[in-house]
């Protein structure tokens, strides 16, 4: 070796080493174009209703998706119309609570069935998986009839009950719980925690990717309810956003540039946890179906 000459470090030696480039079939490029045409279509109804919210009515029913005359009016209509403020924290009160709720009770729910051995544990688990295959239209009537008998009628206490708990989530946080060691819940038993104190410091901090998706699945799924909330509530000032947002069709005309500028408005908090929490959706959901 000439003098002066360093020896280069073998990891330095390996980054310069070219790899041959992997061939891509036919069949990848296939999928690739089936996942992007699905995309498209997935966004396209978010596209152009934030287009049409720009839009003035005469134009409104033109696919074009860049506005030929693009305006704001609607956009300030809307925020100025001092009901939407009340629909915005209406449905803000309502996704927030049961979230908070969810998570709390089915997770409680879930650690129960989970590291409990006690008779009919395995029954009542099936019993609230069971009630998945109800369809929600059947339970309406039932509901309606205990809102009114508890004179729960045109109140927040009303809009929220049914979703307070639910089976999925219960079943989401009993797979997670699953992956929870006996041995780390046994130690905290002989450190003296009594079981809130296990649950709540031991458990609960192993389960984060689970509680996120529940409560971004909770929080979505409350903000967009549209049955449950028209049913039980007849007084306008406790309307939720997506009820609110029909009162901009009246009998003899659908104002829809209205209806998109609100719904647009609407997506605005739904993106922002989406955004933030993305991650977690596809790792809760991943790992709960290969626990089952």
């Amino acid at each position: 070796m000439a003098a002066g000459q360093s020896i280069k470090p073998v990891s330095d030696a390996l980054l310069e080493v070219k790899r041959p480039p992997v061939p891509r079939s036919y069949g990848q490029y296939i999928r690739w174009l089936l996942l992007f045409s699905g995309g498209v279509l997935m966004v396209m109804p978010i596209a152009y209703m934030l287009s049409a919210s720009f839009k003035y009515p005469f134009e409104l029913y033109n696919l074009n998706l860049i506005p030929e005359e693009p305006t704001i009016e609607n956009y300030t209509y809307v925020l100025e119309d001092g009901r939407f403020y009340q629909w915005f924290i209406n449905s803000m009160v309502i996704a927030v609570i049961t979230t908070i709720s969810n998570v709390l009770f089915d997770s409680l729910v879930g650690y129960t069935l989970c590291k409990f051995r006690f008779p009919g544990r395995m029954f009542v688990f099936i019993a609230i998986l069971s009630t998945l295959m109800i369809p929600t239209e059947m339970l309406i009537i039932p509901w309606y009839l205990m809102s009114k008998s508890f004179g729960w009628l045109d109140s927040y206490w009303g809009i929220m009950f049914p979703g307070l708990m639910t089976a999925f989530g219960t079943f989401l946080m009993k797979q997670f719980f699953e992956t929870v060691p006996d041995d780390f819940i046994e130690a905290a038993r002989i450190d003296g925690l009594n079981e809130l104190q296990i649950w709540w410091t031991v458990a609960m901090p192993l389960v984060k990717p689970a509680l996120a998706a529940l409560a971004i699945f909770v929080f979505l799924g409350n903000w967009t309810a549209f049955i449950w909330p028209l049913i039980v509530t007849n007084d306008q000032s406790l309307y939720t956003l997506p009820i609110g947002l029909t009162t901009f069709s009246v009998e003899q005309q659908v104002e829809w540039e209205l209806i998109m500028t609100g719904a647009a408005l609407a997506t605005i908090p739904t993106l922002i946890v989406f955004l933030i929490f993305q991650r977690y959706i596809i790792r809760g959901v991943v790992m709960a179906g290969l626990k089952g």
